[in-house]
């Protein structure tokens, strides 16, 4: 009421009063549509900008000499954002204290907090951090360089960082250089120069001054710049670098408009080297030898995990029971860092807790082997279950004692319906097993109507004590029954097993195809791994002759890796850099080979007809380079965006 009888009034005393509001109101109206125009954005419909931010100028400017500021400002020509700046700009010389890096509107601000050094350049490499506001298009490989001196260090050393294993480009990863020359530098001082690894595993290290260098490449989890925690993954490079520089030519197109050329010149401009670097990188053998827990899940074992493998089994003594036979000690990895220890005896792991005396060698911090001795109390984790499971039990007996339950001992049997030629039989068990009687275990092959019994072999398996594994010489395309007795195999807890029986076929000769590798350039006892279309081996064969042959494959896609054994262990190894050791030699024969049944494949394979960087097929790799995940996600926007545009016309 107070409100229309103020506005009643002031029409009253000033006549023209509404039609001075209502112009007002039409004034601010058509302020709020310019401005909506203005603001930042796109007005959806129109055309998408593809265009990455352009730089426009700088505080210092690029290249300044005899700088002394500690704050650079650099302006773009759009409003712009940042993405992981902690983790994508690198400066060189890398800074102690972690500088402040942001946007802000149309400017990037990086404020140094390490005090400047004197007579040397500085370089920003931001990579792909650089992105505008609105459709996120990267400024790619923008740096910014300016010196303390009266002289800008403008070589550049490139290359590219592989996992040593796999040949996979290692994204994210420091790569440095030391002018100093001695090896223990890596360790103990920053790097002078720094880069960092982009997502093809690419680096590029700027702003070097003539010289020689060594080179290496660091996963800096402690950000010291140097190699200083064992668990760090790590590169170097067995020669030194040597930064030089090269007039080129290219041929530079001049066009008279989108479709008509008009002139082709030669473009002189200069190339750094080297740029084409190759750094394996690998973590060391952990060597230093420590108890990491012991636990005891299962009241029937005990369990110890070692940091690393050891020579000689740990010495148990009890001390409040006799450990004289108490065991049947299972080593899971086939070494001796995990190790586990059933207690044979249900007076004993039916006890709460059983303490022990455990004597080891263990890693001193002089890195020497000394033996040590720890007390354990090993406290049964389950045992409360355990007792509950027993009354409920005890209550179902009692309950129904005319239907008693049998207990087995429980059995994985691994016997596929359709066998490979080459495959076995495997029989893993919940416990280590007591007894068995071969005699028990019965293996026929079905002849016409009738079935044939079929001679076998039975063995424990080498890594694991609770598996066991049946060979016999099967027969293509014919049909076998396997079958085991009730009660044949015996736990060490005095469970059976109950009876097995199971059909099966075993594929004909025609289902499969064979691979065969002629190989060349290759040195040292080696082994290739026939790898399947996602990287994981398949089968291992030695190279013997020059030549690596797979028989017995089924259809499908194959790739190929070679490793150099040079200390003939079968398996690949790490490097050691106190040794001065790289790592074992990798190859990737360089296609993946698709494989047809009743085919064979022979393939000649030059390990050095690519470098290192190449021979890995892109659809193997794990790590996909960024650009390829940035174009698909323009072309999802500009789905998205065709699709409002339409919408938007159509209202």
């Amino acid at each position: 009421m107070d409100k229309l009888y103020f506005c009643i009034m002031l029409n009253c005393k000033f006549p023209n009063m509404g039609m001075y509001f209502r112009k007002i109101a039409s004034i601010a109206a058509i302020i709020a549509i310019l401005y909506s125009c203005a603001s930042v954005g796109r007005i959806e419909g129109g055309p998408i900008d593809e265009a990455p931010p352009h730089f426009i100028a700088s505080t210092p400017d690029p290249g300044a000499l005899n700088n002394t500021k500690k704050k650079i400002s650099i302006l773009f020509d759009e409003y712009i954002k940042l993405e992981k700046a902690n983790e994508k700009v690198v400066i060189s010389p890398p800074q102690v204290q972690q500088p402040e890096i942001k946007a802000n509107g149309k400017r990037v601000v990086v404020e140094l907090q390490d005090s400047l050094k004197s007579n040397t350049t500085y370089t920003i490499d931001f990579a792909d951090a650089i992105q505008d506001n609105n459709e996120g298009n990267v400024l790619p490989d923008f740096s910014f360089t300016f010196s303390t001196g009266t002289v800008i260090d403008s070589m550049v050393v490139a290359g590219t960082v592989l996992n040593a294993s796999n040949l996979e480009p290692v994204k994210g990863m420091l790569v440095g250089l030391h002018n100093n020359l001695v090896d223990s530098v890596f360790t103990t001082k920053p790097f002078d120069r720094v880069g960092r690894t982009d997502s093809r595993g690419r680096f590029t290290v700027r702003g070097v001054a003539p010289g020689k260098y060594r080179i290496y490449a660091l996963q800096d989890a402690d950000q010291n710049f140097s190699y200083s925690q064992p668990t760090e993954a790590i590169a170097f490079n067995d020669s030194l670098v040597i930064p030089s520089m090269e007039q080129r030519t290219r041929k530079d197109t001049i066009w008279q408009d989108s479709l008509t050329i008009d002139t082709i010149v030669d473009q002189v401009y200069t190339h750094y080297l080297p740029d084409d670097l190759i750094l394996r990188s690998f973590k060391e053998v952990n060597h230093s030898q420590r108890l990491i827990k012991s636990e005891r899940l299962d009241p029937r074992k005990i369990s110890l995990y070692f940091s690393a493998p050891a020579d000689t089994l740990p010495t148990i003594k009890g001390l409040n029971f006799n450990e004289h036979d108490a065991f049947v000690i299972e080593q899971t990895t086939g070494r001796n860092d995990t190790i586990h220890y059933w207690l044979k005896d249900s007076l004993l792991y039916k006890r709460d807790t059983l303490k022990l005396s455990l004597r080891y060698l263990y890693t001193d911090s002089l890195q020497r082997l000394i033996p040590r001795t720890d007390t354990l109390n090993l406290v049964a984790k389950n045992k409360l279950k355990l007792d509950k499971d027993i009354v409920k039990e005890k209550k179902k007996k009692s309950k129904d004692k005319a239907d008693k339950e049998v207990q087995f001992l429980s059995i994985d049997a691994y016997v596929p319906g359709s066998m490979d030629v080459y495959d076995y039989i495997s029989l893993t068990f919940t416990e280590p097993i007591k007894s068995y009687s071969k005699d028990s275990i019965h293996l026929r092959q079905r002849v016409d109507s009738l079935w044939q019994d079929v001679s076998f072999d039975i063995d424990r398996d080498t890594l694991d004590l609770k598996r066991y594994n049946l060979y016999a010489d099967w027969k293509p395309g014919e049909s076998y029954e396997f079958s085991v007795d009730s009660t044949n195999f015996k736990g060490i807890y005095g469970l059976f097993t109950d009876k097995i029986k199971k059909e099966f076929k075993v594929k004909k000769l025609e289902e499969y195809g064979q691979i065969f590798f002629n190989i060349t350039n290759v040195s040292n006892p080696a082994f290739v791994e026939l790898l399947d279309a996602q990287d994981k081996v398949v089968r291992t064969v030695p190279v013997v002759g020059g030549k690596a042959d797979f028989y017995f494959l089924n259809p499908g896609k194959y790739a190929a890796r070679l490793v150099e054994d040079r200390n003939k262990n079968g398996k690949w190894d790490p490097g050691n850099y106190k040794k001065k050791m790289q790592p074992e030699m990798v190859y990737y024969y360089y296609q993946v080979l698709e494989l047809k049944a009743n085919f064979d494949l022979i393939q000649d394979w030059n390990t050095m007809m690519k470098p290192l960087d190449k021979q890995k097929p892109d659809e193997l790799k794990k790590q996909k380079p960024d650009e390829n995940k940035k174009k698909k996600s323009s072309s999802n926007q500009k789905n998205r965006s065709n699709n409002t545009g339409s919408s938007n016309f159509m209202r």
